[in-house]
């Protein structure tokens, strides 16, 4: 059950030395730029400042759609609920509740992890800095992330490599501490992802 979206591409799961890994798409969902990213690449959608409202919810929809179609696993941040002095939290509750249902639509698998799990996973610290995340990404995975969507693509990354872990595909050797934060997360039925 799946609809037409704006591009037609499709992105293959990568091989290893264990066979073919599913293919897991991290989504660092933000109203301003949202980080996508998979154990290969990243990317980032940032609608124009102009859009708000319905435009820009739609906008968003159909771009981050179009790499999260051809997922085994798709691992999404869970809100942060530290910041609740900003905007625009009721839109962006809404992004991440058509995220879930449009992937639930479309029987495609996916986690929610609290930042702070993804931050004590990825930089060894739940209260981990941007810079920090960053410099986690160099050291332990040897990824640079540079550019207007740097710290997104880098969290989009986290997220496809906790994602990978929990599957039992880790992307780098982490100490057990670090590790841990995989249990902190809510995850799909392991066989459903399996077997797509």
């Amino acid at each position: 059950m799946t609809a037409p979206t704006l591009f037609h591409t499709e992105v293959p799961a990568a091989t290893t030395a264990a066979g073919s890994r599913p293919l897991v798409i991290g989504g660092d969902l933000s109203l301003r730029c949202t980080g996508i990213g998979s154990a290969e690449w990243t990317d980032y959608v940032k609608p124009k400042a102009a859009l708000r409202g319905h435009p820009r919810l739609a906008y968003l929809m159909q771009e981050i759609g179009s790499f999260l179609k051809s997922a085994d696993l798709v691992v999404l941040e869970g809100p942060s609920f530290g910041h609740a002095g900003q905007g625009g939290h009721e839109e962006l509750s809404g992004l991440r509740i058509m995220v879930q249902h449009w992937l639930w639509r479309r029987e495609i698998p996916y986690a929610i992890v609290p930042p702070s799990s993804l931050k004590l996973f990825f930089a060894g610290y739940g209260k981990a800095s941007k810079a920090q995340m960053r410099t986690a990404a160099e050291q332990h995975f040897g990824r640079t992330f540079e550019g207007p969507g740097a710290t997104d693509e880098c969290d989009a990354f986290a997220l496809a490599a906790i994602g990978c872990e929990w599957l039992g595909y880790p992307l780098a050797v982490l100490p057990d501490a670090q590790r841990s934060a995989v249990a902190g997360c809510a995850w799909p039925d392991r066989e459903a992802v399996i077997a797509r």
